[in-house]
């Protein structure tokens, strides 16, 4: 074990070669980030399997074992067949005195044309100075989600080779082509590796995430699941001169339906639903007191005139710890600008609730489909309902005083100088909770992006500084880990 002082020695050679290199490193940014790797329209597909190849051969650049693992293809809903992209799995070091640390990244995007409201061509990294003037920000398309953390871990890899100092950790690399798209195929892929590729692996790290302020560092420590719901009311198409005002109306029938889910306080009200979210303890509540999180900022990020609550508690709380029931659209309706006067015949309206533990989702499916069938009884309406769940994902939540987490925060605090906020994401993260629960390991969040960088939405940024604190951020913590390990 190394005294701290030479620890901290170290540590300066290692940053100071990181900030030599930022040209370099953002030049590789520059040259991911050209690839138009969206995993969502199938024309791209193509740019995808390219884009795989890259992140191997640069991975194989550092020495790197690396394993492009073949998934096969997938069927679309119009019966065009594609290929899956493979997923690299990649390994570095195989010291037995070393702790293995496994990296997931994804290295496909969400779709992007300039035309969508960029102020510059999406797949050009563009250097644009941001509001205050110390921070230079690199706008593109996957420059935080997630090319730029990917590239910042293998490049904080890169630094200890290139200075020739002994590697703390063993690396595996997880590298997938699918997020943007649901990640198909990766869990099957994880559970044929789970005996075998990730049995030495001792953590698992995602940095696939945004803090939560602008400016402070965060752990991000679980995230809510989500239940998807079809609720469908059919009878058949008819024109409203010849029956409105005899007829029940499937339209009318579902907003009724719609209407009974969630009251103007955002509560909702389906019997049971808060039955099993997990009591707020002392320790949970202290962590949300010192939380960096400016309302009126997240208000101007948002657009939106007011919340529904008026502390900075009550809102995070709202937002990640309990669940929340939102309202997507009706499919079967008429949408077109203009009127047709028909009354739709099959109309079917979509909701999601998002889950926290300790929610069921078998619970929870039984839940809406008792209250749904209720409310639709009392409207004696001859019109079919079905409600069905397409999609549940379960919600993930890891130990903030495990040694992962210790390590990680001593390694901001290091990069930083401060301690990071401990948040959880309302949003869904299903590669967390997939690779907690298949491979048994400690799972952490640890994300490098800023809260404005917009991931998913144009002008789509990672902050230069982020990015190149960032690499140092990830190459801190593979000194804490072996420390602590």
């Amino acid at each position: 074990v190394m005294s701290s002082s030479s620890s901290s020695a170290l540590e300066m050679e290692i940053f100071q070669y990181i900030d030599a290199h930022q040209s370099d490193f953002i030049k590789d940014l520059k040259e991911w980030v050209a690839v138009e790797s969206d995993s969502v329209q199938p024309h791209l597909r193509k740019e995808v399997i390219r884009m795989m190849a890259l992140a191997a051969d640069r991975l194989a650049a550092l020495g790197a074992t690396v394993n492009l693992v073949n998934l096969g293809s997938h069927q679309l809903p119009d019966g065009q067949v594609l290929p899956l992209p493979s997923v690299i799995l990649g390994k570095l070091g195989k010291d037995p005195q070393n702790p293995t640390v496994c990296f997931y990244g994804h290295v496909d995007v969400q779709p992007a044309k300039k035309e969508d409201g960029w102020n510059t061509d999406p797949y050009t990294l563009t250097e644009i100075d941001g509001v205050h003037l110390f921070i230079r920000n690199l706008y593109g398309r996957g420059a935080t989600d997630n090319k730029g953390p990917v590239l910042a871990w293998i490049n904080a890899v890169e630094t200890f080779r290139a200075l020739k100092l002994a590697m703390p950790v063993n690396f595996k690399f997880v590298i997938e082509g699918m997020e943007e798209a649901g990640s198909l195929g990766l869990e099957k892929l994880l559970e044929e590796e789970n005996q075998n590729f990730f049995s030495d692996v001792d953590y698992i790290v995602i940095s696939d995430n945004l803090w939560l302020s602008n400016k402070k560092p965060a752990l991000t420590y679980g995230s809510r699941g989500n239940a998807c719901f079809f609720v469908e009311c059919g009878s058949k198409d008819l024109h409203s001169g010849t029956f409105g005002g005899i007829i029940h109306e499937p339209l009318l029938d579902l907003i009724a339906l719609l209407d009974s889910l969630v009251d103007s306080t955002g509560r909702i009200q389906i019997p049971g639903i808060y039955d099993s979210v997990a009591a707020l303890t002392e320790e949970e509540r202290k962590l949300y007191e010192s939380i960096e999180f400016d309302l009126e900022e997240h208000r101007n990020n948002c657009g939106v005139k007011k919340f529904l609550y008026g502390t900075k508690e009550e809102i995070l709380l709202h937002l990640w710890r309990y669940p929340s029931l939102s309202i997507h659209g009706i499919e079967g309706a008429f949408h077109e600008p203009g009127i047709k006067t028909v009354i739709p015949a099959k109309v079917i309206g979509k909701f999601s609730i998002r889950q926290v533990p300790h929610m069921d989702l078998s619970v929870v499916e039984q839940q809406v489909v008792e209250h749904l069938e209720g409310v639709f009884s009392k409207r004696n309406s001859p019109n079919r309902l079905k409600v069905s769940m397409p999609l549940g994902a379960k919600p993930w939540f890891a130990d903030v005083n495990g040694l992962l987490y210790k390590a990680a925060r001593r390694a901001i605090k290091t990069v930083f100088g401060e301690d990071p906020d401990f948040i959880r994401d309302g949003s869904t993260v299903p590669v967390a909770r997939m690779f907690q629960t298949i491979t048994q390991k400690s799972v952490m969040m640890l994300p490098i992006g800023a809260a404005d960088d917009g991931e998913h939405s144009q002008n789509e940024k990672i902050s230069r500084h982020n990015y190149i604190e960032g690499t140092k951020l990830f190459a801190a913590f593979f000194l804490e880990i072996s420390k602590l390990h």
